[in-house]
């Protein structure tokens, strides 16, 4: 497992990634995943980079990874990530939470009928970011869209099941309400058109 992340814990994030503990305040975020996911399973190897997700590292990881889990908090993060994956073809397992909103994907860039995440969210310098660092998030929405997107990598893995691949799982955690969205190929796709 190979975990990216630039920022440190923060008392605000304990609410919400349970990766951390109230010691952890303070530290690389990349170090208490990785202390977390020892104490749970010694087995598990962790690679931990501290630093931000740009293109030149995901170009160099992206190829060595089997599956992709998008759990960042920003479109410049999530379109960098996409772009590596389709260029190494890998599946992405995209997770976004604010408010009350959760939603949960996977584009299985191996496949050439896949869209990929530029196709339902087009890269624009006039969208306006809506990040849960500033706009809030209702903590239990970040844990159930994590749970979907570890469930989904999994599948990825073990090359079972039906994956959300070509669909967008959204939930409303007001009313508790999950609906689903068809997605389709954008065959104008800036990402992956030349696929």
């Amino acid at each position: 497992m190979t975990i990216v992340d630039d920022d440190r814990v923060d008392l605000t994030n304990l609410q919400r990634q349970i990766a951390h503990r109230s010691d952890s305040v303070g530290q690389p975020k990349v170090a208490s995943a990785k202390r977390t996911v020892h104490d749970l399973n010694a087995q598990v190897q962790v690679t931990t980079i501290q630093q931000r997700a740009d293109a030149a590292l995901l170009d160099e990881w992206v190829p060595q990874a089997t599956v992709v889990l998008d759990c960042s908090d920003n479109f410049a993060t999530r379109h960098a990530i996409n772009r590596a994956c389709v260029a190494a073809r890998k599946p992405l397992v995209s997770g976004a939470a604010v408010r009350f909103d959760g939603q949960v994907s996977v584009f299985d860039l191996r496949l050439d009928a896949c869209p990929c995440y530029h196709c339902l969210f087009p890269e624009a310098e006039d969208v306006e970011e809506v990040r849960c660092a500033v706009m809030g998030v209702f903590a239990p929405v970040t844990g159930i869209v994590g749970a979907v997107q570890a469930a989904e990598a999994l599948k990825l893995l073990a090359g079972c099941g039906e994956t959300l691949t070509g669909r967008l799982l959204l939930l409303d955690a007001l009313a508790m309400d999950w609906r689903t969205v068809r997605l389709g190929r954008d065959p104008a796709c800036a990402v992956c058109a030349s696929r």
